[in-house]
């Protein structure tokens, strides 16, 4: 889990949503008019944004964002980032911490969706946030109205008017993934993130947020993963995901790849469909996913290893949306993978 998610509290439109400007995820810095200061790149990482007082490169003080110069003509400043993935945004997070008398008065943002490529003079860009007040070293939370919610885009251009510095930049929202490309017998790994499933609720996160098990490819150490705090009392961590399209689990993989000393003893997974169910559950209904039908029954895990679980071990209970991975008793899982078809 980020530090922000950690010191933050969200509200209940970030709340389940995957930021899909996360650079860990794969969103890029694409074009700015100025980043004399400070580069684009540091507006997407994940971590939160530190201050070091006496840190200085050749082009003055060292600041965690994007930062451009004074500017001395008419005009503004603007940026190009390409989101992780296609995605429709519930809301933004423009983070100006640290940014103290050098934070832009003011802010807007516009999209676009290209099929393919970067952004050129013909793209057609979308005003998704008017022009909005910003204060110093402050997150300014904006919630997007329903019909902004349904565009998809690939692409964001935020403007900062005249020009300063924002240290992150979050847009939070779902993947949007073509799910009538996939055939009705076509295999697919309904957990993946970019297919848009994503983690709603979960007992700990104190290492790694649970989404980082959704993502692509093997995990490259240790913090690249799901991790809970060490359990001192009963009980055990559990993660509840929305998958992005309701679907038969038929085979899974459990990768607990560089937890060694610290994967969990075992693993187990339960399903549920639930179609109409918001993203923001009660308590009560936290309460009750323990007793959603298992798919997985208890099983034991190993360090530093694929598991990978299928026939008998797996149950067919049918089309899910909804499922509630637990660990025994803590741990670290670096890629959980469940792979079926379209329900």
């Amino acid at each position: 889990m980020s530090e922000q998610e950690k010191s933050v509290a969200l509200p209940d439109f970030a709340i389940g949503a995957i930021n899909l400007a996360s650079a860990r995820l794969g969103a890029r810095a694409i074009y700015a008019t100025d980043q004399f200061f400070a580069p684009l790149a540091r507006m997407l990482k994940d971590d939160s944004p530190v201050f070091l007082p006496g840190e200085y490169d050749e082009h003055g003080k060292w600041m965690d964002g994007w930062e451009s110069r004074r500017k001395r003509e008419p005009g503004h400043d603007w940026a190009i980032i390409r989101l992780a993935m296609p995605g429709r945004i519930r809301g933004f997070d423009i983070d100006t911490t640290h940014f103290t008398g050098n934070y832009p008065p003011q802010c807007s943002i516009q999209g676009c969706f290209m099929e393919s490529g970067e952004p050129d003079a013909n793209a057609d860009w979308q005003d998704i946030l008017g022009v909005t007040d910003l204060g110093p070293s402050s997150h300014h939370f904006v919630e997007l109205d329903q019909e902004k919610r349904q565009m998809v885009f690939t692409h964001l251009r935020i403007h900062m008017y005249p020009d300063g510095g924002i240290a992150r930049l979050r847009a939070y929202g779902s993947a949007y993934f073509n799910w009538n490309k996939v055939g009705a017998s076509e295999e697919v790994d309904l957990a993946y993130i970019f297919g848009g499933t994503h983690a709603l609720h979960w007992s700990d996160a104190h290492f790694g947020h649970p989404d980082r098990m959704l993502a692509p490819g093997r995990g490259v150490n240790m913090g690249d993963g799901w991790e809970t705090a060490r359990r001192r009392g009963p009980g055990h961590d559990w993660v509840i995901l929305k998958l992005g399209h309701p679907g038969i689990i038929r085979r899974m993989v459990v990768d607990t790849a560089h937890f060694k000393g610290n994967f969990p003893h075992s693993c187990a997974l339960l399903g549920a469909n639930l179609p109409d169910q918001p993203d923001v559950f009660t308590d009560a209904q936290i309460a009750d996913s323990e007793n959603w039908t298992p798919v997985l029954d208890k099983t034991q895990l190993q360090a530093d290893h694929i598991h990978e679980i299928s026939g008998g071990a797996i149950s067919d209970i049918g089309p899910v949306t909804h499922v509630r991975f637990a660990i025994y008793p803590d741990g670290g899982v670096s890629r959980l993978r469940l792979y079926g078809v379209k329900g």
